[in-house]
């Protein structure tokens, strides 16, 4: 059966409000999507209760996307920790009035910060991240839901780049609460093969998230596609495939993801052509 194909709304805007919720909702439906990728920027920018109508409305399907912003982390030296904890509750709150069985993101520190670690530290940090994701784990098993983690490129992040570090970072939680995010832009960065990375997530691999090895449209891009789809079979993943990619006419979200032209000639356009191909490869 074909899988699921899905479109963050952060292709056209951010944030997503319930103002812009149902024509952005009415359009991916439109261009035959499935579901919508739903980013919760801040607590209170879209109302769950009547997302859930608007969505049914149309047949579509929901994921719940996490934001991490300045301050925003599971390890103190870059946030605030309880703060945090209390924002993913609060994901897991809209995921299950949603039906969402995920909720995704690189949810350990803020995007765009880096550090440098020796050994030690990394252990450290590693046990810390550890012991602050237990709890909002332990409730998303609880409610049926994983927290799906997200490796992000060097540039955007140095606690998580790899799969192999993620899966032996996360090792202790991997589960039903706690699996991975996977997105084709990060794996072409930093994976030397990332057909294989693929692979060895395996059944930890809770979502995936797709886009052109450029951060455009999906197909028309130097990315395997065929062997990264046969991968994805390989390692037991029949899930959705969301389509991230970005809008630069927003000054915030355009810094944020290093947005600085044009990655199709509109944001319609680059929409399209990925679920055209997708579907062409039979995904």
């Amino acid at each position: 059966m074909p899988r699921t194909i899905a479109v963050n709304t952060w292709v056209w805007t951010s944030p997503l409000t319930d103002a812009t919720l149902e024509p952005l909702a009415r359009k991916a439906a439109e261009m035959g999507y499935q579901a919508l990728e739903l980013p919760l920027e801040s607590i209170g920018d879209w109302d769950p209760g009547r997302t859930r109508e608007v969505l049914d409305g149309l047949g579509l399907g929901a994921i719940v996307v996490g934001a991490m912003g300045p301050g925003r982390s599971l390890l103190s030296r870059a946030g605030d920790v309880t703060a945090t904890q209390d924002y993913l509750r609060s994901c897991l709150d809209a995921a299950v009035t949603l039906g969402s069985d995920v909720v995704a993101g690189p949810f350990y520190a803020p995007t765009g910060v880096t550090w440098r670690m020796t050994a030690e530290e990394r252990a450290e940090i590693v046990r810390e991240l550890r012991e602050n994701l237990r709890p909002p784990a332990e409730e998303a098993a609880s409610r049926g839901i994983a927290l799906a983690i997200e490796p992000l490129n060097r540039y955007e992040t140095s606690v998580l780049n790899t799969v192999e570090q993620s899966l032996d970072a996360l090792e202790p939680l991997l589960g039903a609460g706690v699996g991975l995010a996977l997105d084709t832009y990060h794996l072409n960065i930093e994976e030397k093969r990332p057909a294989d990375a693929v692979r060895a997530a395996g059944s930890s691999i809770a979502h995936v998230q797709v886009c052109g090895s450029d951060r455009g449209a999906v197909g028309d891009d130097h990315t395997d596609w065929p062997e990264l789809l046969r991968a994805l079979d390989d390692a037991g993943y029949r899930g959705p495939l969301g389509l991230e990619s970005f809008t630069g006419d927003n000054a915030t979200i355009a810094v944020a993801a290093s947005v600085w032209r044009p990655l199709a000639p509109s944001q319609d356009e680059l929409a399209r052509r990925s679920i055209h191909a997708l579907r062409a490869l039979g995904a």
